[in-house]
Protein backbone atom coordinates (compact mmCIF):
# COMPACT_ATOMS: atom_id res chain seq x y z
CA UNK A 1 0.00 0.00 0.00
CA UNK A 2 2.88 2.31 0.69
CA UNK A 3 4.12 1.78 -2.84
CA UNK A 4 0.67 2.48 -4.29
CA UNK A 5 0.29 5.70 -2.34
CA UNK A 6 3.68 6.99 -3.44
CA UNK A 7 3.94 9.43 -6.31
CA UNK A 8 4.86 8.16 -9.73
CA UNK A 9 8.51 7.60 -10.21
CA UNK A 10 11.14 5.26 -9.02
CA UNK A 11 11.42 4.67 -5.27
CA UNK A 12 14.99 4.42 -3.99
CA UNK A 13 15.68 0.72 -3.26
CA UNK A 14 17.26 1.43 0.13
CA UNK A 15 14.21 3.35 1.37
CA UNK A 16 11.93 0.63 0.02
CA UNK A 17 13.86 -2.05 1.91
CA UNK A 18 13.69 0.02 5.08
CA UNK A 19 9.93 0.45 4.73
CA UNK A 20 9.33 -3.23 4.02
CA UNK A 21 11.39 -4.37 6.98
CA UNK A 22 9.99 -1.81 9.39
CA UNK A 23 6.39 -2.69 8.47
CA UNK A 24 6.96 -6.42 8.85
CA UNK A 25 8.79 -5.99 12.13
CA UNK A 26 6.13 -3.63 13.50
CA UNK A 27 3.34 -6.11 12.71
CA UNK A 28 5.21 -8.95 14.36
CA UNK A 29 5.91 -6.85 17.46
CA UNK A 30 2.21 -6.34 18.10
CA UNK A 31 1.78 -10.08 18.52
CA UNK A 32 4.73 -10.54 20.87
CA UNK A 33 4.91 -10.21 24.65
CA UNK A 34 7.38 -7.70 26.13
CA UNK A 35 9.73 -10.45 27.33
CA UNK A 36 10.20 -11.64 23.74
CA UNK A 37 10.79 -8.21 22.22
CA UNK A 38 14.54 -8.65 22.14
CA UNK A 39 14.04 -11.41 19.53
CA UNK A 40 12.25 -9.01 17.23
CA UNK A 41 14.87 -6.31 17.72
CA UNK A 42 17.69 -8.77 17.12
CA UNK A 43 16.02 -10.18 14.02
CA UNK A 44 15.64 -6.69 12.63
CA UNK A 45 19.14 -5.65 13.61
CA UNK A 46 20.86 -8.69 12.13
CA UNK A 47 18.48 -9.52 9.27
CA UNK A 48 19.25 -8.46 5.76
CA UNK A 49 16.76 -7.90 2.95
CA UNK A 50 18.29 -7.56 -0.54
CA UNK A 51 16.89 -4.68 -2.56
CA UNK A 52 17.56 -4.89 -6.32
CA UNK A 53 21.09 -6.15 -5.72
CA UNK A 54 22.05 -3.32 -3.41
CA UNK A 55 23.94 -3.75 -0.13
CA UNK A 56 21.93 -5.26 2.77
CA UNK A 57 20.15 -2.84 5.06
CA UNK A 58 20.17 -2.98 8.88
CA UNK A 59 17.09 -2.21 10.95
CA UNK A 60 17.63 -0.59 14.31
CA UNK A 61 15.91 -1.93 17.41
CA UNK A 62 14.08 1.34 17.91
CA UNK A 63 12.50 1.16 14.47
CA UNK A 64 11.52 -2.48 14.99
CA UNK A 65 9.55 -1.69 18.12
CA UNK A 66 8.18 1.69 17.09
CA UNK A 67 4.46 1.98 17.66
CA UNK A 68 4.23 -1.43 19.41
CA UNK A 69 3.43 -2.33 23.02
CA UNK A 70 7.11 -2.11 23.93
CA UNK A 71 7.32 1.66 23.51
CA UNK A 72 8.02 2.18 27.19
CA UNK A 73 10.66 -0.55 27.07
CA UNK A 74 12.40 1.07 24.12
CA UNK A 75 12.20 4.47 25.81
CA UNK A 76 13.96 3.01 28.84
CA UNK A 77 16.51 1.22 26.69
CA UNK A 78 17.39 4.52 24.99
CA UNK A 79 17.57 6.55 28.23
CA UNK A 80 20.67 8.46 29.31
CA UNK A 81 21.69 6.11 32.18
CA UNK A 82 21.59 3.13 29.83
CA UNK A 83 23.73 4.96 27.26
CA UNK A 84 26.21 5.81 30.03
CA UNK A 85 26.36 2.12 30.92
CA UNK A 86 26.98 1.26 27.24
CA UNK A 87 29.84 3.74 27.04
CA UNK A 88 31.30 2.41 30.29
CA UNK A 89 31.23 -1.17 29.01
CA UNK A 90 32.86 -0.23 25.71
CA UNK A 91 35.53 1.83 27.52
CA UNK A 92 36.25 -1.02 29.94
CA UNK A 93 36.63 -3.55 27.14
CA UNK A 94 38.86 -1.21 25.12
CA UNK A 95 41.05 -0.32 28.10
CA UNK A 96 41.46 -3.88 29.37
CA UNK A 97 41.80 -5.46 25.93
CA UNK A 98 39.78 -8.46 27.09
CA UNK A 99 37.33 -10.51 25.05
CA UNK A 100 33.79 -9.38 25.57
CA UNK A 101 32.75 -12.31 27.77
CA UNK A 102 35.63 -11.53 30.17
CA UNK A 103 34.93 -7.79 30.04
CA UNK A 104 31.28 -8.41 31.02
CA UNK A 105 32.29 -10.63 33.93
CA UNK A 106 34.94 -8.15 35.10
CA UNK A 107 32.45 -5.31 34.83
CA UNK A 108 30.06 -7.18 37.12
CA UNK A 109 32.86 -7.77 39.64
CA UNK A 110 33.92 -4.11 39.56
CA UNK A 111 30.39 -2.77 39.99
CA UNK A 112 29.47 -5.15 42.80
CA UNK A 113 32.77 -4.56 44.62
CA UNK A 114 33.02 -0.79 44.18
CA UNK A 115 29.32 0.08 44.64
CA UNK A 116 27.26 -2.60 46.32
CA UNK A 117 29.83 -4.08 48.74
CA UNK A 118 30.30 -0.78 50.66
CA UNK A 119 26.51 -0.36 50.74
CA UNK A 120 26.11 -3.94 51.98
CA UNK A 121 28.61 -3.23 54.77
CA UNK A 122 26.67 -0.08 55.64
CA UNK A 123 23.48 -2.13 55.69
CA UNK A 124 25.17 -4.64 58.00
CA UNK A 125 26.10 -1.88 60.45
CA UNK A 126 22.53 -0.59 60.52
CA UNK A 127 21.04 -4.05 61.00
CA UNK A 128 23.51 -4.83 63.79
CA UNK A 129 22.54 -1.61 65.59
CA UNK A 130 18.86 -2.44 65.19
CA UNK A 131 19.41 -5.90 66.61
CA UNK A 132 21.31 -4.51 69.58
CA UNK A 133 18.44 -2.09 70.23
CA UNK A 134 15.84 -4.83 70.62
CA UNK A 135 16.54 -5.63 74.32
CA UNK A 136 16.29 -1.93 75.20
CA UNK A 137 13.09 -1.54 73.18
CA UNK A 138 11.59 -4.58 74.88
CA UNK A 139 12.41 -3.23 78.32
CA UNK A 140 10.99 0.21 77.52
CA UNK A 141 7.85 -1.38 76.06
CA UNK A 142 7.22 -3.31 79.29
CA UNK A 143 7.67 -0.18 81.36
CA UNK A 144 5.39 1.82 79.04
CA UNK A 145 2.71 -0.86 79.19
CA UNK A 146 2.71 -0.65 82.98
CA UNK A 147 2.51 3.16 82.95
CA UNK A 148 -0.35 3.15 80.42
CA UNK A 149 -2.19 0.56 82.49
CA UNK A 150 -1.90 2.68 85.65
CA UNK A 151 -2.89 5.85 83.82
CA UNK A 152 -5.84 4.08 82.17
CA UNK A 153 -7.22 3.00 85.53
CA UNK A 154 -6.89 6.54 86.85
CA UNK A 155 -8.82 8.22 84.02
CA UNK A 156 -11.05 5.29 83.08
CA UNK A 157 -9.65 4.42 79.65
CA UNK A 158 -11.15 1.50 77.79
CA UNK A 159 -8.90 -1.28 76.58
CA UNK A 160 -9.03 0.08 73.04
CA UNK A 161 -8.02 3.61 74.12
CA UNK A 162 -5.24 2.26 76.34
CA UNK A 163 -3.90 0.20 73.43
CA UNK A 164 -3.97 3.28 71.19
CA UNK A 165 -1.93 5.36 73.66
CA UNK A 166 0.51 2.50 74.19
CA UNK A 167 1.22 2.08 70.47
CA UNK A 168 1.44 5.83 69.90
CA UNK A 169 3.98 6.37 72.67
CA UNK A 170 5.93 3.24 71.78
CA UNK A 171 6.35 4.49 68.19
CA UNK A 172 7.63 7.79 69.53
CA UNK A 173 10.12 6.08 71.85
CA UNK A 174 11.38 3.74 69.13
CA UNK A 175 11.80 6.64 66.69
CA UNK A 176 13.85 8.54 69.27
CA UNK A 177 16.07 5.48 69.71
CA UNK A 178 16.55 5.23 65.95
CA UNK A 179 17.56 8.89 65.82
CA UNK A 180 19.87 8.49 68.80
CA UNK A 181 21.75 5.56 67.24
CA UNK A 182 21.33 6.77 63.61
CA UNK A 183 19.91 3.45 62.49
CA UNK A 184 16.49 4.05 60.97
CA UNK A 185 15.39 0.85 59.17
CA UNK A 186 14.64 2.74 55.95
CA UNK A 187 18.35 3.54 55.58
CA UNK A 188 19.02 -0.18 55.30
CA UNK A 189 17.07 -0.21 52.03
CA UNK A 190 19.61 2.06 50.31
CA UNK A 191 21.35 -1.00 48.87
CA UNK A 192 18.16 -2.05 47.07
CA UNK A 193 17.50 1.43 45.65
CA UNK A 194 21.00 1.51 44.15
CA UNK A 195 21.50 -2.10 43.13
CA UNK A 196 18.27 -2.65 41.20
CA UNK A 197 18.52 0.45 38.92
CA UNK A 198 22.19 -0.32 38.28
CA UNK A 199 21.34 -3.92 37.37
CA UNK A 200 18.57 -2.78 35.02
CA UNK A 201 20.74 -0.17 33.29
CA UNK A 202 23.63 -2.56 32.66
CA UNK A 203 21.25 -5.28 31.46
CA UNK A 204 19.61 -2.94 28.95
CA UNK A 205 23.02 -1.67 27.84
CA UNK A 206 24.08 -5.24 27.08
CA UNK A 207 20.78 -5.80 25.29
CA UNK A 208 21.38 -2.72 23.11
CA UNK A 209 24.89 -3.92 22.28
CA UNK A 210 23.57 -7.38 21.43
CA UNK A 211 20.83 -6.23 19.05
CA UNK A 212 22.85 -3.50 17.38
CA UNK A 213 20.84 -0.62 18.79
CA UNK A 214 24.07 1.14 19.78
CA UNK A 215 26.61 0.32 17.11
CA UNK A 216 26.66 -2.44 14.52
CA UNK A 217 30.40 -2.80 15.09
CA UNK A 218 29.87 -3.57 18.76
CA UNK A 219 27.17 -6.09 17.83
CA UNK A 220 29.60 -7.88 15.51
CA UNK A 221 32.15 -8.00 18.32
CA UNK A 222 29.50 -9.48 20.62
CA UNK A 223 28.65 -12.10 17.99
CA UNK A 224 32.24 -13.37 18.15
CA UNK A 225 33.07 -12.40 21.73
CA UNK A 226 31.79 -15.42 23.62
CA UNK A 227 33.57 -18.51 24.91
CA UNK A 228 33.04 -22.22 25.50
CA UNK A 229 29.46 -23.12 24.58
CA UNK A 230 28.19 -19.51 24.32
CA UNK A 231 30.39 -18.24 21.52
CA UNK A 232 27.72 -15.81 20.23
CA UNK A 233 26.83 -13.31 22.95
CA UNK A 234 23.96 -11.93 20.86
CA UNK A 235 22.08 -15.26 20.89
CA UNK A 236 20.38 -17.00 23.84
CA UNK A 237 22.12 -19.89 25.54
CA UNK A 238 20.47 -22.85 23.83
CA UNK A 239 22.07 -25.28 26.29
CA UNK A 240 20.40 -23.53 29.27
CA UNK A 241 23.63 -23.90 31.25
CA UNK A 242 23.90 -20.19 32.10
CA UNK A 243 20.20 -19.87 33.05
CA UNK A 244 20.26 -22.97 35.28
CA UNK A 245 23.47 -21.82 37.00
CA UNK A 246 21.87 -18.43 37.55
CA UNK A 247 18.83 -20.02 39.18
CA UNK A 248 20.96 -22.23 41.43
CA UNK A 249 23.14 -19.34 42.61
CA UNK A 250 20.10 -17.16 43.33
CA UNK A 251 18.42 -19.99 45.26
CA UNK A 252 21.58 -20.49 47.30
CA UNK A 253 21.62 -16.78 48.18
CA UNK A 254 18.00 -16.98 49.31
CA UNK A 255 18.68 -20.05 51.48
CA UNK A 256 21.72 -18.41 53.08
CA UNK A 257 19.63 -15.39 54.05
CA UNK A 258 16.85 -17.65 55.33
CA UNK A 259 19.27 -19.59 57.52
CA UNK A 260 20.50 -16.45 59.28
CA UNK A 261 17.36 -16.05 61.39
CA UNK A 262 15.96 -18.66 63.75
CA UNK A 263 12.77 -16.85 64.75
CA UNK A 264 11.12 -15.98 61.45
CA UNK A 265 7.91 -13.98 61.18
CA UNK A 266 5.10 -14.81 58.78
CA UNK A 267 6.06 -11.89 56.54
CA UNK A 268 9.66 -13.11 56.38
CA UNK A 269 8.47 -16.58 55.40
CA UNK A 270 6.34 -15.12 52.61
CA UNK A 271 9.26 -12.99 51.41
CA UNK A 272 11.54 -16.04 51.36
CA UNK A 273 9.02 -18.02 49.30
CA UNK A 274 8.59 -15.07 46.94
CA UNK A 275 12.32 -14.81 46.23
CA UNK A 276 12.49 -18.57 45.71
CA UNK A 277 9.82 -18.26 43.05
CA UNK A 278 11.63 -15.32 41.45
CA UNK A 279 14.87 -17.34 41.35
CA UNK A 280 13.12 -20.17 39.52
CA UNK A 281 11.27 -17.83 37.13
CA UNK A 282 14.56 -16.17 36.19
CA UNK A 283 15.75 -19.45 34.62
CA UNK A 284 13.40 -19.40 31.58
CA UNK A 285 13.73 -15.61 31.37
CA UNK A 286 17.53 -15.90 31.16
CA UNK A 287 17.11 -18.54 28.45
CA UNK A 288 15.27 -16.09 26.17
CA UNK A 289 17.64 -13.11 26.38
CA UNK A 290 21.06 -12.71 24.72
CA UNK A 291 23.86 -14.67 26.36
CA UNK A 292 25.59 -11.40 27.24
CA UNK A 293 22.73 -10.53 29.61
CA UNK A 294 22.57 -14.04 31.10
CA UNK A 295 26.34 -13.98 31.64
CA UNK A 296 26.14 -10.62 33.40
CA UNK A 297 23.27 -11.81 35.60
CA UNK A 298 25.19 -14.95 36.55
CA UNK A 299 28.42 -13.02 37.24
CA UNK A 300 26.59 -10.43 39.33
CA UNK A 301 24.75 -13.08 41.36
CA UNK A 302 27.94 -15.07 41.93
CA UNK A 303 29.79 -11.97 43.17
CA UNK A 304 26.81 -11.14 45.38
CA UNK A 305 26.96 -14.65 46.86
CA UNK A 306 30.69 -14.20 47.54
CA UNK A 307 30.06 -10.86 49.25
CA UNK A 308 27.30 -12.34 51.40
CA UNK A 309 29.67 -15.03 52.60
CA UNK A 310 32.45 -12.48 53.12
CA UNK A 311 30.18 -10.32 55.29
CA UNK A 312 29.72 -13.30 57.62
CA UNK A 313 33.42 -13.35 58.47
CA UNK A 314 34.07 -11.93 61.98
CA UNK A 315 37.36 -10.45 60.79
CA UNK A 316 35.80 -8.68 57.82
CA UNK A 317 32.91 -7.43 59.97
CA UNK A 318 35.42 -5.84 62.34
CA UNK A 319 37.20 -4.21 59.39
CA UNK A 320 33.85 -2.74 58.30
CA UNK A 321 33.12 -1.52 61.87
CA UNK A 322 30.00 -3.66 62.12
CA UNK A 323 29.02 -3.93 65.81
CA UNK A 324 28.96 -7.38 67.33
CA UNK A 325 25.50 -8.73 68.09
CA UNK A 326 24.12 -11.56 70.17
CA UNK A 327 23.48 -13.65 67.06
CA UNK A 328 27.07 -13.38 65.79
CA UNK A 329 29.07 -16.59 65.67
CA UNK A 330 32.79 -17.23 65.81
CA UNK A 331 32.34 -20.10 63.32
CA UNK A 332 29.79 -18.69 60.84
CA UNK A 333 30.66 -20.94 57.91
CA UNK A 334 30.51 -24.13 59.94
CA UNK A 335 27.18 -23.01 61.37
CA UNK A 336 25.89 -22.24 57.87
CA UNK A 337 26.77 -25.69 56.57
CA UNK A 338 25.18 -27.29 59.64
CA UNK A 339 22.00 -25.24 59.21
CA UNK A 340 21.66 -26.13 55.53
CA UNK A 341 22.44 -29.79 56.25
CA UNK A 342 19.82 -29.95 58.99
CA UNK A 343 17.22 -28.15 56.86
CA UNK A 344 17.60 -30.33 53.79
CA UNK A 345 18.54 -33.55 55.61
CA UNK A 346 21.96 -33.88 54.05
CA UNK A 347 23.05 -35.83 57.10
CA UNK A 348 21.43 -38.95 58.45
Amino acid sequence: MAAAAAPAGRVPPTRLAHAQKAGAARGTCLAQQPLAMWRLARAGARGRVPAHGLAPVRLTAAAAAGGGPGGWYEWLAQSAPVHCAEQGLVALQAAAGLPWWAAIACGAVLLRTAVTLPLAAHQGRLLAKLENLQPEIKKLAERLRYEVSVRGKQVGWSEKVARFHFKKNLRRIVTELYIRDNCHPFKATLLVWVQIPMWVCVSLALRNCSVGATDSGVQEQFAAGGALWFTDLTAPDSTWILPVLLGLVNLLIVEIFASQKKDVSRFQKLATHFFRVVSVVMIPVAATVPSSMALYWLSSSFVGLSHNLLLRSPTFRRLCFIPRTGSDSDTPYRDLVSALAAKYSFKK
